[in-house]
Parts: structure tokens; sequence; C-alpha cells
């Protein structure tokens, strides 16, 4: 029998180690009512005693979960079991609808960890959505709610309003009606602490300041990059690979109790 030549081999090893991948992938889509794809080093984890609550990052309208593939890396470096769903047909479906998508990965990240609540980071409406999951199913899961140039009051950009076949774009125009049922009785939920980082470069939810919360300072940080790192020239898009928004969401998720220590100093890149 002649033996394979050598040339060929590393193909062979190549293509075993794709099929068990595919294998691995396959069960995993069994019961991750997410579909892929998903950044490097994201769900399959679990949760240490220094970082007991898994990280679930929630992009934004037209994005997906590999929008984070910078994020992702660095908080799996920094010791956190770290995942990532998609959502809403690339974020661009009814939020209600996305919220309910959220619920169910949520409940599906603390049955595979054994996790009692799970931290969110999210990117615009991905930092918005996750406190409709939380007015509609409950604040009980979440710990810490981190939101990256969130869409919290919505915006006041005409392209939101008349965005056709993108149902999110049309609710996160800043007088439509979801935006006002959302905030109307109350920016926060008991037991969740909250910190927003913003950028006065913002220029998607415009202005740039409808991003922040009310409420107490025991409860909200609001950030703006600028304030700390005058230089930073992120954008909405620009802050998901900001290294000093990175900073600022290690910052909120290592507070114990409590929202990111506003009196932090961030190494200005």
């Amino acid at each position: 029998m002649r033996r394979p030549r050598l040339f060929l081999l590393p193909l062979l090893v190549a293509l075993a180690a794709l099929f068990s991948s595919v294998l691995v992938g396959t069960a995993t889509a069994a019961t991750n009512p997410s579909p892929g794809p998903f950044p490097y080093g994201t769900n399959a984890c679990t949760p240490s005693e220094t970082h007991p609550y898994p990280v679930v990052l929630v992009h934004g309208t037209f994005g997906d979960a590999t929008n984070w593939s910078g994020m992702a890396p660095y908080l799996k470096q920094q010791g956190y079991c770290v995942w990532a769903l998609n959502y809403g047909n690339r974020g661009t479906g009814d939020i209600t609808a996305s919220a309910g998508q959220l619920n169910a990965f949520v409940n599906f990240v603390l049955a595979e960890t054994g996790a009692s609540k799970v931290d969110i980071v999210g990117h615009s409406q991905g930092g918005m959505m996750p406190r409709k999951y939380m007015k509609d199913y409950g604040p009980t899961k979440v710990d810490k709610l981190i939101g990256l140039a969130p869409s919290n009051h919505g915006t006041t950009q005409p392209s939101a309003k008349y965005a056709f076949g993108c149902p999110a774009c049309n609710q996160q125009y800043y007088a439509h009606p979801f935006i006002t049922s959302l905030n109307e009785s109350g920016e926060t939920q008991p037991g969740v602490y909250y910190t927003v980082v913003e950028t006065r470069y913002d220029g998607v939810v415009t202005p740039y300041t409808s991003a922040f919360l009310a409420g107490s300072s025991t409860q909200v940080t609001n950030v703006t990059l600028q304030d700390k790192c005058r230089a930073d020239a992120a954008d909405h898009v620009g802050i998901v690979g900001d290294p000093v928004a990175f900073q600022w969401v290690k910052n909120a998720l290592s507070q114990g109790v409590g929202p990111a220590n506003p009196g932090f100093q961030p190494a200005c890149a």
C-alpha cells in the first residue's frame, strides 16, 4: 500500500480538525438559541470564583456578534467567561421581540454555566435593548449592564425615523412611542448597576448625551471618554474597539457592588 505523500499530511490533519470542530459546533447549535457566527473566545466557558457572573455581549443595529472580536478576547484574557449572541436579523427587527431572544439566551447561559446572574455589555441598541428585556422579564438575572454608546433615549437622526425595513431603527427615533414607554416609569431596575460609556463624537446617537441614564450615583455611572482622555477620537462605531472603552468596561465589571468608579483614570492611548 502506497503511503500518503508528505505534502498531503498537513491537509489530512486540518480536515480531521475541521470535522471535529463541525461536530462540536453541531452539538452547540442544537441547544444554543442564538445562531453564529461568534467571536473567538466566546460561548464555551465556566465562570471562575473571582468572576462568578458570565459576561454576555450584545451587538447593535446592523451588527452581529463578531463586532466583539476585540472585546471578547480582551475580557477572556482578564479571566472572564464570555458569551455572545446574534439577535433580531442583525439587530434590525422589532426590539420587543429581540428582548425575548435575549431572555432565551440569558436562560441558556445560566443553565450552561450554573451561574445565578449575568453581566451584560452592549453596544448601541445592544446597550439599550437589555433594559427592555429586564422590564419585560424582570431584572433578577442581571447584576451589571454596561452600555457603549447606548441609544437609551433614542436619536434625533431623521434617518432612524424613516429607515425602511428596519423596525428597530424606527423604534430608536427619540420621539417614537417605544422610547417613551421604555423610560416613562424609571430608567433603572432595582438591584442592577449601570455604566454608560459614551463619546462626544457619536454621530449616530444624537445628541450624545441621550445615551446617559438618570439614577443615583450608587447605581449609575455615566462616562464621556474625552473627560478623562481628551484626545480619544472614537466615534459611535469605533467605541466598540476603543482601548479606553475597554478599560472602562473592565473597571465596571470589577466592582463587586456598584457601577464603574467615576474617579477611575484609564491609560489614554
